[in-house]
């Protein structure tokens, strides 16, 4: 008996010693598997309940499955509520209106309402061949406006002779008569354009309001029902020129369409005031310049009295919604590397609400200023907020991601400005290893972001931090184009990308490298899109990098402006390539596939439009030939990038790191996945 007593007592005091032990590790490849995403946030009318979206990975389907939940507005309560995404509150607050993959086979992504009562009642209000998207409920509750994608009257198919019954020939092909093709969601190239729609919000058979060769932007409703604007821009006239839209409104009974603004530039993004008097949006006058930050206008409901609102305020707005007194703006903008909210007033300028080193987004805000979105930092995965638009005071409502981050040593993230050429100073930030010791040396790994005017933020990012947690240091900037410093920082690279680009990126390198803890044996360099034409380029220009991986790149413009999806890409050139090719030629990186000695990985999306398969083909033959180590990677199911599919991130991952593995100088890079 004594001795069972003593095993006790020795439990009861060993035990409590033993809960404090904790193992901890670093952030694994496989820990994405578990990973969860949380989006658009949108908080009731009364202010008291939040519906959110919530992302988990599909393991058996390799896909993201997205879902509604809903808490109340102080996080307590977090619950479950259906399948679905994209949740919109009816005005009285009675139900919510959302988008799911319909419950009938066949049919793609459908709308369904909800009653938010104890029964809770779903119904499918839509059945129609073409996913429904920006959803907008009418103010009286009656209806619901949605944009969805038209097939052109232009599309036409040709009669063949001698069928036989229940013969099975080769399906129809799609025909494209137009510049800007896409791909629809079954994964074929598609002829259409986008109109408004409204559907009871009982269900019924949708009504389109707009028709003709338009394409239109998202239904924004007057306070009295009667009409819905949207922003479009006319097809075939303005087809060559992505520069021209403008702001209509469209009479709900009788589909009556009037202009509202005119402008040599692009008008977009209507939003209502509250007393349906006044009307604002974004725009400006066209240069020639490639990147322009958007002003934010108002105009009267008629048409009539624009005016600029936003004078000195050099970012580019979005989200933009109104004060419910009429006062002003409430929206959100990049801003060196972070995102934060901002208020114009109706009377004109702007000021800052939110400050931090965050992304901070907005799904929805209540009339006494009550706002609801996501937040992300450097060590925080995105989560839902609640905010104080009074006084910018905000209040994290969930942690999706602080289970498998628990006991997770994450590497830290330092923020850095350097110097370039012409004296311009550059934004970037470093992910040491979690481990790091300064007294070390460590291979480093500089991502480049595409866009080109894109803009690397502050947010949690998982690739990163597992590579960091594979003993790299990170590197990633934002070179001059990029987005977030205003006008004259983006338009840096006007007729001249890549460029001095280049130089920001190398100057960032150096900056990093001087700090004494980077082995300058081992540099790799990897980026997607924009970041891939710029890996492509540095290669050609430098021979300084272990090892390097173009992901979905630009490598010739001459052939790239024939068999891209993206017109807009042939602003960055004064002439069309066989107008004049020498300026297409001298910026394609395989003019410069001579001086490549840096074994070269290229992974590219099978079915990317934007920059295709041929590009990543040609620059891949081009180092076969000169018998420069490369590899070719291409990723099924993936368009534009090579990671929206669970598992082809993780190869993603994988195949950069191994292929710096291999290549790595001296043996001292060691892959722990």
């Amino acid at each position: 008996m004594m001795r069972i007593m003593t095993r006790m007592a020795l439990v009861l005091v060993m035990g409590p010693a033993v809960a404090l032990a904790q193992e901890t590790t670093t952030l694994q490849l496989a820990t994405y598997l578990d990973w969860e995403r949380v989006g658009g946030p949108q908080i009731s009318p009364d202010g008291q309940q939040i519906v959110y979206t919530r992302s988990r990975v599909d393991k058996i389907n390799d896909r993201w499955d997205s879902e509604l939940w809903i808490m109340n507005a102080d996080g307590s309560k977090n619950r479950y509520l259906t399948d679905g995404s994209n949740a919109q509150w009816s005005p009285d607050g009675t139900r919510i209106a959302f988008t799911r993959g319909s419950d009938n086979e066949g049919e793609g992504s459908q709308i369904f309402v909800r009653w938010m009562d104890a029964e809770g009642a779903t119904s499918q209000i839509t059945h129609v061949e073409e996913s429904p998207g920006s959803i907008r409920w009418a103010p009286d509750g009656e209806h619901i406006a949605f944009a969805m994608s038209v097939p052109s009257d232009e599309s036409w198919r040709v009669s063949l002779p001698g069928r036989p019954d229940g013969a099975k020939w080769t399906g129809e092909p799609k025909v494209v008569t137009r510049l800007n093709y896409r791909r629809d969601r079954v994964g074929y190239i598609d002829d259409g354009y986008r109109h408004i729609f409204v559907v009871s919000a009982t269900g019924g058979t949708p009504r389109q309001l707009t028709d003709g060769d338009w394409s239109h932007g998202s239904p924004a409703w007057t306070p009295d029902a009667s009409e819905v604007l949207f922003s479009s821009h006319r097809v075939p006239e303005a087809e060559h020129d992505w520069r021209q839209s403008d702001v209509y409104a469209v009479r709900v009974s009788d589909g009556t369409i009037r202009k509202l603004t005119d402008r040599n530039g692009p008008d977009s993004g209507p939003v209502v005031s509250p007393n349906g008097r006044l009307v604002a949006y974004t725009g400006y006058d066209w240069t020639d310049d490639t990147y322009i930050t958007s002003k934010i206008y108002l105009m009267n409901l008629d048409g009539t009295g624009h005016r600029m609102i936003s004078e000195g305020f050099d970012r580019r707005p979005s989200g933009m919604r109104w004060a419910s007194d009429n006062s002003g703006l409430y929206f959100t903008s990049n801003d060196r590397g972070t995102r934060q909210v901002f208020f114009v007033s109706a009377r004109g300028g702007v000021r800052q609400v939110t400050e931090g080193n965050h992304l901070i987004s907005i799904g929805s805000m209540t009339d006494d200023l009550m706002a609801v979105g996501t937040l992300t930092s450097p060590h925080e995965p995105g989560d839902v907020i609640t905010l104080n638009l009074r006084n910018g005071q905000r209040q994290q409502l969930t942690s999706v991601n602080d289970d498998v981050l628990h006991g997770v040593r994450l590497g830290e993230v330092e923020e850095m400005w350097y110097s370039s050429v012409d004296d311009y100073q550059i934004q970037g930030w470093i992910i040491k290893p979690p481990d790091f010791d300064p007294s070390k040396e460590y291979p480093l790994i500089l991502s480049i972001h595409g866009g080109p005017h894109g803009m690397y933020g502050v947010g949690f990012n998982f690739g990163w931090q597992n590579h960091a947690a594979n003993g790299y240091v990170v590197l990633y900037t934002n070179p001059r184009g990029s987005s977030g410093y205003g006008s004259a920082f983006g338009n840096a690279i006007k007729r001249a990308y890549p460029g001095k680009d280049y130089d920001d990126l190398m100057a960032g390198v150096d900056s990093v490298v001087n700090r004494g803890y980077v082995d300058e044996e081992n540099l790799f360099v990897y980026g997607c899109s924009g970041g891939g034409v710029l890996t492509s380029w540095v290669v050609g220009h430098t021979n300084r990098f272990a090892a390097a991986s173009a992901n979905c790149p630009v490598t010739n413009w001459f052939s790239f402006v024939g068999t891209t999806d993206g017109a807009s890409w042939y602003r960055n050139f004064d002439n069309l390539p066989w107008e004049d090719p020498s300026e297409h030629l001298r910026r394609s990186p395989i003019m410069y596939v001579g001086n490549v000695e840096t074994p070269t990985m290229l992974m590219t999306g099978e079915n990317d439009l934007r920059t295709p398969m041929p590009q990543t083909e040609e620059y891949y033959q081009a180092l076969r030939y000169r018998k420069v180590p490369t590899a070719m990677i291409r990723f099924k199911s993936e368009w534009h990038g090579t990671s929206s599919r669970p598992s082809n991130f993780m190869r993603t991952q994988l195949y950069l790191r191994e292929w710096f593995k291999k290549h790595s100088r001296g043996g001292k890079v060691v892959t722990q996945q």
